[in-house]
């Protein structure tokens, strides 16, 4: 009988952890891709770093901070005079203790003194908590209001307002910065009556105050209507701030 040609065949026990490629998958050492790691001997569990990490990008994602902003933290800005050191306590206060507050904050202050900095900081250390918020340019706001604007139908304008009026805390930048028509005046106060009667936080940031600076200014009630901003008031702390352009320096 002719001899066979198969081999011997030395089979070897691959460790599990050795069966994928390790520059192929990033594995975190902690929870090993379950998404849960052990904190002490007898069992107990948490939810891994990793994973809220995970989540954290995600909610940034949803919340749509501009890139332009992606650096501000608590941490960075630094206050020049006491309305700036007030107001970074104030913000700061209301991102720890939320929900437990009782008014949203409205930012007044001249150009480049940091209010869309701490609007944007408070966005960011709610969202580590997993609440969902969401920043908008009001200028931006309507511009993508009325490109959806549809004059048969309203479908295409409440995928773009809808967001707005259901985040838990809404930032609404540059509150005034765009012409008041009775359009804008009546979109914002749709906006604004709708989250003050469904009790949702609002923060908002102006450059308008409420003194008319010189004759030829204009003030914050000027901008958005006298109802609007009665809203306002009721709705939100003012938090006046102060200072050079930062932008300058």
């Amino acid at each position: 009988m002719p001899k066979s040609d198969t081999k011997k065949v030395d089979l070897k026990v691959v460790p599990p952890t050795q069966l994928i490629d390790e520059t192929e998958v990033d594995i975190c050492p902690k929870c090993f891709g379950t998404g849960m790691e052990y904190v002490d001997a007898a069992g107990g569990v948490r939810v891994c770093t990793c994973r809220k990490r995970g989540e954290h990008g995600a909610n940034l994602v949803r919340a749509q901070i501009p890139r332009r902003y992606e650096s501000c933290h608590f941490e960075n800005y630094k206050p020049v005079n006491t309305s700036q050191t007030a107001a970074k306590q104030i913000a700061s206060r209301f991102a720890l203790e939320y929900p437990a507050v009782e008014k949203g904050l409205l930012f007044m202050g001249t150009v480049g003194v940091g209010k869309t900095h701490l609007a944007v900081s408070i966005l960011k250390g709610l969202t580590e908590r997993g609440i969902n918020c969401l920043f908008y340019e009001f200028a931006t706001l309507l511009k993508e209001i009325q490109d959806s604007y549809n004059p048969n139908t309203q479908t295409s304008e409440m995928r773009v307002l809808g967001p707005v009026l259901r985040a838990e805390v809404l930032v609404l930048d540059e509150l005034g910065a765009t012409k008041p028509t009775d359009w804008v005046r009546d979109t914002l106060g749709n906006i604004i009556n709708t989250r003050y009667n469904d009790r949702k936080m609002t923060i908002f940031t102006t450059n308008y105050l409420d003194v008319r600076p010189t004759d030829r200014e204009e003030t914050l009630e000027d901008r958005i209507g006298v109802r609007t901003r009665s809203r306002i008031f009721e709705m939100c702390r003012n938090v006046e701030m102060i200072g050079p352009d930062h932008r300058r320096s």
